[in-house]
């Protein structure tokens, strides 16, 4: 058992319980994959370059959204795309960063749409449906303006608040559906829907519960505008998303950089990230007066709240898990990837706390903390020595801190670290079963964190294992006639 103690803790696997008031880390348990954080350019014209280089550079900004100008008329079918050109500099400034670039339209040209009553309004307005087709054309239309001019479109938005038009398209859930279940899937890129401005579920339901619907719709996009906490899990997506599907809140806004609203901001962004189990998050326009920016150059408080997260939290980390509310007022979630150890801890109340960190399956010598709070914009902070895989931080009053550790990769020992290249283990980590695969003939001991064999057994070819596991981190030694490798694998 002492040999499998000092194994497991040269493999950085921490056997160490949960403790009130104290924040537990657990790296070893991922939860959603992190497509990044942004923001829209929509009406703000070609933004200057110290703006977009503030956001998209020093602060990490990794998602931009593009409005698709509608006053284009039917000039698109022409090749006459003067219009959309304003947005086309925001977009190439922002990919030149390496951020995905989306679109969203308000409205399609005047030629799509008709007139029709709503709740008494006779001048509202929706898409003809004998110009869904061509309303597809459109769309494909503004990709290809983009390829052509060196921006790869990531995504399309079908309609921007369609529950909500007051200047712009209304869609029915009923109208919705059919045009993702029938039109949809010959968009030439991935496609967003519904982006309803309140996370209303009867928007998206109806596609989540049509097979060919939900098949053509690669991100859940929504508004948080009026949403109640409560209302940012979403059940019925968890149950059907699997790995390919992806939740994006689009757009959202703070009135102003006062402490109130930066709180509130910091702590929608730590509930969409841990209650909502969201994959990216997206802030309303950058120059306005309620944006992060201002046409000047002015890079206001609210773009480095965001930046908390942007500039640490980079596309294709994975949420881990981490005790959430470790104390009244302090909200903590947790990211890794790319060997960093990423927390956030928001302390939304009046004084100052001394927050314990536990940190598990992952060992790290120290963390780097940056801090945004009345006084501070991502102040960088003096390193925190680990101890024992735990540290103790001061998070000032009414602040929100990032802390950043890189996770230390120490070696095995040789006589038990000989390379076998004829025996792979994937995937690692997994989340119903992986394969073990021996070119020669094998045996293999599977071990839970206290070191106990909880399963043996000979392979020779590809065995399926670990479907009997619980969640969690394991150690698996396999041994051939070229000797034995202990590796570490971790069930979703």
């Amino acid at each position: 058992m002492k040999k499998f103690i000092q194994l497991f803790s040269i493999l950085g696997i921490s056997l160490s319980l949960e403790v009130n008031g104290q924040a537990v880390i657990n790296l070893g348990k991922q939860n959603q994959v992190i497509d990044g954080f942004g923001a829209s350019s929509a009406w703000c014209g070609a933004i200057n370059d110290n703006v977009m280089n503030a956001l998209y550079g020093d602060l990490g900004y990794s998602i931009l959204r593009l409005r698709i100008e509608e006053g284009i008329g039917d000039n698109w079918k022409t090749g006459n795309f003067n219009s959309w050109a304003p947005e086309l500099s925001n977009a190439k400034k922002a990919s030149a960063k390496g951020a995905i670039v989306f679109a969203s339209p308000w409205n399609p040209p005047k030629s799509m749409q008709e007139n029709f009553t709503k709740t008494g309004d006779a001048s509202a307005q929706r898409l003809r449906t004998d110009k869904y087709t061509e309303y597809v054309n459109y769309l494909n239309a503004y990709v290809k303006y983009m390829k052509d001019n060196s921006v790869n479109l990531h995504s399309i938005s079908v309609q921007n608040e369609p529950d909500y038009a007051t200047d712009w398209n209304w869609w029915t859930p009923t109208e919705m559906l059919n045009f993702m279940k029938n039109y949809a899937g010959a968009i030439n890129t991935k496609v967003i829907a519904p982006e309803s401005f309140q996370y209303l579920k009867n928007m998206s339901d109806p596609i989540l519960n049509d097979a060919t619907a939900f098949a053509n719709m690669d991100i859940l996009g929504f508004h948080l505008y009026g949403t109640p906490v409560n209302q940012f899990a979403y059940p019925l997506f968890q149950q059907k998303r699997g790995s390919d599907k992806k939740a994006w809140m689009t757009e959202h806004y703070f009135d102003t950089d006062g402490i109130t609203d930066i709180m509130g901001m910091s702590k929608e962004l730590h509930d969409c990230m841990v209650t909502g189990n969201m994959n990216g998050y997206v802030y309303w326009w950058i120059t306005w007066p309620n944006g992060l920016a201002n046409s000047n150059g002015t890079i206001f408080k609210r773009a480095y709240v965001l930046g908390q997260f942007a500039k640490f939290i980079r596309p294709g980390y994975f949420r881990v898990d981490a005790t959430a509310t470790p104390a009244a007022n302090v909200y903590v979630s947790a990211y890794s990837g790319n060997n960093k150890a990423v927390i956030v801890a928001i302390n939304t109340s009046n004084s100052a706390v001394s927050q314990k960190f536990n940190i598990q399956n992952g060992p790290i010598s120290n963390v780097i903390p940056y801090t945004t709070d009345n006084t501070k914009n991502l102040v960088t902070g003096a390193v925190i020595p680990v101890s024992a895989n735990s540290f103790t931080a001061q998070l000032p009053a009414q602040s929100i801190t990032t802390f950043v550790g890189t996770t230390i990769v120490t070696a095995l020992e040789p006589e038990i670290d000989i390379e076998i290249p004829g025996v792979q283990i994937f995937p690692n980590p997994f989340s119903s079963t992986f394969e073990l695969i021996a070119n020669e003939p094998c045996s293999y001991s599977i071990h839970d964190a206290s070191g106990k064999s909880i399963k043996e057994g000979k392979a020779f070819g590809k065995a399926t294992l670990g479907n009997e596991l619980l969640p969690g981190v394991y150690v698996i030694k396999t041994n051939t006639v070229e000797g034995s490798k202990l590796s570490k694998i971790v069930k979703q």
